[in-house]
């Protein structure tokens, strides 16, 4: 497997990489630099990562593209999208695969609050 991708976003249309964003998956961070003009790049660590969905509409199948979404604990992207790239597949596993080890390297515990402190026993609308 490799140790690094770098993606662009394509159009759906023919897979033809006419946009200004590139996606850069490395073992340990995850790096978007849009724009033409106006340059912006964002960074998410790996470890944030706690889950990866891949989607692939009908044409981005015809073209073999597809859409990778990064749930994070990110605060500027709690959602990362990276949009009709190629090689999705091996860039979801890649991700899923490295963040795992991210977050053992760091030891790093992910919960979830599921509003079990949160309940209002006594009806007054506040939380007890």
């Amino acid at each position: 497997m490799a140790t690094e991708f770098v993606e662009r976003k394509r159009w759906v249309f023919l897979g033809l990489p006419f946009t200004f964003t590139k996606y850069t998956i490395k073992e340990n961070v995850i790096t978007i630099n849009s724009g033409l003009i106006n340059k912006t790049e964002n960074d998410c660590y790996m470890y944030k990562v706690q889950d990866v969905e891949l989607t692939t509409s009908l044409m981005e199948r015809m073209f073999g593209l597809g859409t990778v979404v990064c749930f994070t604990g990110d605060t500027t992207h709690s959602k990362l999208v990276l949009t009709h790239i190629k090689n999705a597949r091996e860039v979801k596993n890649f991700i899923l695969e490295y963040s795992e080890q991210a977050r053992m390297k760091r030891r790093t515990l992910n919960t979830l609050d599921i509003g079990a402190g949160a309940i209002d026993l006594d009806g007054d609308g506040m939380p007890d």
